[in-house]
Parts: C-alpha cells; structure tokens; sequence
C-alpha cells in the first residue's frame, strides 16, 4: 500500500511538472505573440526636401494616420532635406533596414529601374490632376512591384506638381529659346535624353547646389516644379517662368523590405493603410499648392507665361516617347493609357 502512494505521488509530480511546462510555454508564446502585435516603435523616414514641402507635410500626415490606426503603438521621425545623406546613401540604408522609409525622387529611382522613367515621358500630362490619375494604373502598380528585387517596397506615387522652366533671361516658349543654354536637371535617364534633344545642355546638380549656380551665372535655368520653386526660393535669383508642363515629378514613397517582412501582417495593414490615406490628402494638397504657388510667385515679382504651344516641342516629345517605350513594356502601356484617359 504504501508502494502505490509513493508511485501515485510520482506519476502526479510528473504530471504537474509537465502541465507547468505546458503552461509556461504556453504563456511565453502568448507573450510573444503580444509583444509583436503590441510593440511600439519609431519609424525613420528619409527624403531631400525642406520642411515646408509637400511632400514632408505628406509624411507628417502619414505619421497622423499611423498613429490612430496603431492607438499610438508607431510613430515617425522625419529627416528632411538629405540629412542622413545623398539619396544613394538613403537607398542602402533603406536595403539594411536602418531607414524605415524613403521618399524618394522618382528622378533618382529612374536611374535604378527604367519602368520609373514612364513618369517622365514628355507633354504626357496637361496638369497635375491627370497625373494624379495614373496613380491608381495598373502599369505604376506594376513599377511599385518591381521594386522589391531592390530590397524595397513600393506603397505609393507622391506629387510635387508638374515641371516647369525658370530662366534668368527670356522665357522658354520653343526648343530655339533653350537651344545651348545650361539647365539644371535632377539626374535621370529620360529627363537627360529630353534636355539633350531640346538642345540645351542639360546639368545634374543637388538642391543644395542650384540658388548660388543660379545667381552666379553657372546656369541659365532650371527644370523645376512649383512647390520646389517656392521653398527653395529660386525666385529670388532668376525671374523668368515659362509654365511649360513639360512632365510631372512624382516621389516614389518606398519602405525598407527587411523592415517590413519583419511587421505582423496587421501592422502591415496599418502601414499600407495609413500611406494610403496620407496620399490622397497630398495629392489634394498638391494640386491645392499648384495654385496657391503660382500666385504667391507672381506677388514675389516673377514673371510669367502661362500657356506655351507644345506641339513646338512635339518632334522631341515623339522621340523621346519612342525611345523609352522600347526599353520597358511597363512604359509603353503607361503612355497608351494616360493618352486614352485625356
């Protein structure tokens, strides 16, 4: 008899032992489970342009968003106008996961993956709306999707407004008035081949670089959208604009591939979900801004030409479009449908 209690006492110590083991386990996958779904964290966004910017006002709105869709679990922390460096230097640091998300030039993006250069085809957009429209194509859908061999992922299409000319002397209504002179231009394949068609000398420099190239003569012009004009100040050293639509300038907004593979699917959700609704807040503001930018120009003293006659520059702009179609399938189908949604 006492033989059995002392091996009923044993069977019931292994078994409590067990069920604790069960019940640790247990609780510290739950744990786990909770601590992911409940982590907080700060996201690091980079980008190249000032503070008062759309596209940083974008990401401050992105930032809203993430917020009350996590009850406060993410926040953002912004570093504006390249300083944690060149875009180059943000794109790796994007790859390594030690930026979160870039907003990235689609100018400089197009040097990385020739689809991008689509956004750059010549006279494709009247105004800033229709290029908001191609937003939700199928074919920017599938430029977003290509760049995950890069280690990144595409979320979205920003706007800064299209791209005009601001010249020190004389406007810019035909190639002639362009021909030789120095351009400043955001570096990329499709913006270079049209500048060089044109037949001014096209020349890539930073922001940081143009105001004192322009006010020393080291450049004629620039190519530049609105918003830029006004936040950088440019007017203050040439007093030419020609609003020439010439293309639109987009910002590819990207997240670090490592990063998010490491999110649970819910917070995926969340980030996707509150880029989504900080973008169509921006393009609003953005087509907002092209007016409000304008008038703000013309009371600073700038002189402007407002309509210009594209078909002047229709031999370059078919050359171009050719040009490109050919080295991208994605490019092709994009100009067939921005030209059958007019």
């Amino acid at each position: 008899m006492h033989f059995k209690k002392l091996l009923y006492s044993f069977i019931m110590g292994i078994l409590a032992l067990a069920l604790a083991a069960c019940g640790r386990d247990e609780s510290s996958t739950s744990g786990n489970n909770a601590s992911a779904e409940g982590e907080t964290r700060v996201f690091k966004i980079a980008h190249v342009v000032q503070e008062n910017h759309v596209w940083n006002v974008t990401a401050q709105k992105f930032g809203e968003e993430l917020r009350k869709l996590s009850d406060g679990r993410f926040d953002i922390e912004i570093h504006p106008a390249s300083t944690l460096g060149t875009e180059a230097d943000m794109v790796q640091q994007l790859e390594t996961g030690a930026i979160d998300f870039g907003f990235m030039t689609n100018a400089y993006m197009s040097t990385r993956q020739d689809s991008l250069n689509a956004w750059f085809m010549p006279y494709l957009f009247g105004s800033l709306e229709e290029a908001v429209k191609m937003r939700e194509s199928e074919p920017a859908k599938q430029m977003l999707e290509e760049l995950s061999s890069q280690g990144l992922v595409g979320l979205d299409f920003m706007f800064a407004g299209n791209r005009h000319v601001l010249m020190k002397d004389g406007f810019a209504e035909s190639p002639k008035d362009l021909k030789g002179k120095k351009i400043r231009i955001i570096g990329s394949p499709a913006m270079q081949s049209y500048w060089e068609k044109v037949g001014a000398g096209p020349t890539a420099m930073p922001l940081n670089e143009v105001y004192t190239s322009l006010q020393t003569g080291v450049i004629d012009g620039i190519d530049i959208d609105l918003d830029a004009l006004v936040t950088e100040k440019y007017y203050e050293v040439a007093k030419y604009l020609t609003l020439t639509n010439q293309m639109t300038f987009p910002t590819v907004i990207v997240m670090s591939k490592a990063v998010y593979d490491s999110l649970t699917p819910e917070d995926q959700e969340i980030i996707r979900t509150a880029m989504k609704n900080a973008v169509d807040w921006g393009v609003q503001e953005a087509i907002r801004r092209e007016e409000s930018n304008l008038q703000a120009l013309k009371d600073a003293g700038i002189e402007v030409l407002e309509e210009i006659d594209p078909s002047k520059f229709q031999t370059v702009t078919n050359e171009v479009r050719n040009e490109f179609s050919k080295k991208s399938d994605i490019i092709k189908a994009f100009i067939e449908e921005a030209e059958g949604g007019k």
